[in-house]
């Protein structure tokens, strides 16, 4: 009895040993896109729905009729942040101080877009317009307001250029004080792209996330669209998650969210938050 006694005792002693680290122990953010057909209608109640999940870090890309002010208030009421600020191209270059400005009164370090108007293929062209544009919207953001801009891939970006694609002539031409990336890792994953690869190239360039994932199947193309219900619970398609989580936490990546366009949002939401849980 006094042998096994001691067995168990050594035993109990080495379980930190054998005890895995979770590989994403924090609470994901979530993105406004997701509950945007609810936010719509009731903003206060969308957001208790939210926390109820354990959810408390926002990405607002839309203030649902509401002043930046007024989000803020609902969002300190519920012990919630906003910790990125989406806008529309346009808007971030004509209207960079109001973008600003709002982002601030919303408590975000951190204003992204995540589209490029364009008509037809992106094209060498538009890129270098873009890059332009951006480091203009940048170095504004950063020398007005202490935000860091960032730009969210979504798949048209990865024409053919030279040995690599218009994404890397995009990363590659503006300027990292001023321009960082938000990778969404559906719309990497769909043109054909590897998020692993891209976040061991460009390492802290990719300051934000979203985490989502694509049906099993789905064969992508360079369009940047794919039906609604192509978006899935994490864990159910075709991305290799926990791949992708190492290396965005070796790249430095600040926040992740979840971001699901999906009807089934009910269902998927918590089976995703479920699953990060698991890992």
């Amino acid at each position: 009895m006094k042998n096994t006694v001691v067995v168990l005792l050594f035993l109990v002693s080495l379980g930190p040993v054998f005890a895995q680290k979770k590989l994403f122990p924090q609470a994901p953010g979530m993105v406004s896109y997701t509950y945007r057909h609810s936010f719509q209608k009731n903003v206060a109640a969308t957001l208790d729905t939210i926390k109820a999940l354990g959810i408390t870090d926002m990405e607002f890309s839309n203030l649902f009729g509401k002043t930046a002010a007024e989000l803020r208030k609902l969002l300190d009421e519920r012990g919630m942040k906003c910790s990125s600020f989406g806008v529309g191209y346009p808007d971030a270059l004509n209207k960079t101080q109001e973008v600003g400005q709002n982002a601030k009164t919303l408590g975000a370090k951190f204003v992204r877009v995540a589209w490029i108007p364009h008509e037809g293929p992106f094209t060498l062209d538009m890129a270098r317009k873009t890059v332009a544009d951006f480091n203009q919207i940048g170095k504004k953001l950063k020398d007005d307001f202490g935000i860091m801009f960032c730009y969210h891939n979504h798949g048209f970006e990865f024409q053919k250029h030279e040995d690599g694609t218009l994404f890397d002539y995009i990363v590659q031409q503006t300027d990292p004080k001023y321009v960082g990336f938000e990778m969404d890792i559906l719309w990497t994953v769909f043109p054909g792209h590897d998020p692993v690869a891209l976040l061991n190239k460009y390492g802290k360039r990719f300051k934000l996330m979203h985490l989502k994932d694509l049906r099993k199947g789905i064969v992508g193309n360079l369009s940047g669209g794919t039906p609604v219900e192509n978006d899935v619970a994490l864990g159910t398609g075709q991305i290799d998650l926990p791949a992708v989580l190492k290396a965005a936490k070796k790249a430095g990546v600040e926040h992740y969210y979840i971001e699901d366009e999906s009807p089934s949002i009910a269902s998927q939401v918590p089976q995703s938050i479920a699953y990060l849980k698991s890992l």
